[in-house]
């Protein structure tokens, strides 16, 4: 889908969910790559992170060269990996995940999401994270368009006081992909909270059209319907039913 304000959430994976990153000197490599790619083809960098078999980046893409500079960007890094480690084949999935941003509001939230993906992963602290944009952010240089982040927030005392707003651990609009089940439960709950909902063991006993309001908060951030049906005890059926209601 084309970004009409041309700002795209961008996800890396590695193939099969493997290792992307073995040690320091691959991100030190991919960040390089990362900056050299995105400037060649006109590409602002917003906001980044590097996890461990995954990278998440906010990117501006005035001029729709989206494609090229990922294609750079991912086999450039996966034949230097490869050839590093001795290992050949696929490191990357085919294609990446891109999903469009069409406001300022939403572009926020994704930079949040992105910036606290470590906490939201157990690595500690999003603010002493070595391998996000938020040391550009810091530092007031390096490969991320820093300037453009600090309108956007209003100086980074706004970037801070936004950040420290609860998120979730794992947004399914914002990854693209449905939420693992290790998470289910936790987003799940998050969710249900956030639209005003009871908690999951209760969802069934609602009246139909509070059902279906959230069954719909529950799908909207990546629950699946087989999770659904587990942890509310609703059948899959039904919850199909109510989701088109809905």
């Amino acid at each position: 889908m084309v970004s009409e304000s041309g700002f795209y959430h961008v996800v890396l994976r590695g193939n099969a969910k493997q290792l992307i990153f073995e040690d320091d000197a691959d991100r030190e490599r991919f960040r390089t790559i990362m900056a050299e790619s995105a400037e060649a083809a006109g590409i602002g960098l917003v906001a980044w992170c590097l996890m461990s078999n995954h990278v998440h980046l906010v990117l501006d893409d005035p001029r729709q060269q989206l494609s090229r500079a990922m294609q750079r960007m991912s086999g450039t890094y996966a034949r230097a990996f490869n050839l590093r480690h001795g290992r050949a084949g696929n490191l990357f999935e085919q294609r990446f995940g891109s999903f469009a941003i069409e406001d300022d509001a939403y572009l926020m939230q994704v930079v949040r999401y992105v910036l606290k993906n470590p906490s939201a992963a157990g690595l500690g602290s999003w603010q002493e994270y070595p391998w996000s944009s938020y040391q550009d952010v810091l530092r007031g240089e390096g490969c991320t368009d820093v300037a453009r982040v600090l309108e956007l927030f209003d100086g980074r005392e706004g970037l801070d006081r936004f950040c420290a707003e609860e998120t979730p651990c794992f947004d399914g609009r914002i990854e693209g992909t449905p939420v693992p089940d290790d998470l289910a439960l936790t987003v799940a709950r998050a969710a249900l909270a956030q639209a005003g909902a009871p908690d999951v063991a209760k969802v069934k006993a609602l009246p139909l059209a509070r059902r279906a309001e959230a069954l719909k908060a529950l799908r909207d951030v990546g629950i699946t319907v087989k999770q659904m049906a587990r942890l509310t005890g609703i059948s899959a059926p039904s919850i199909y039913r109510s989701l088109r209601s809905a």
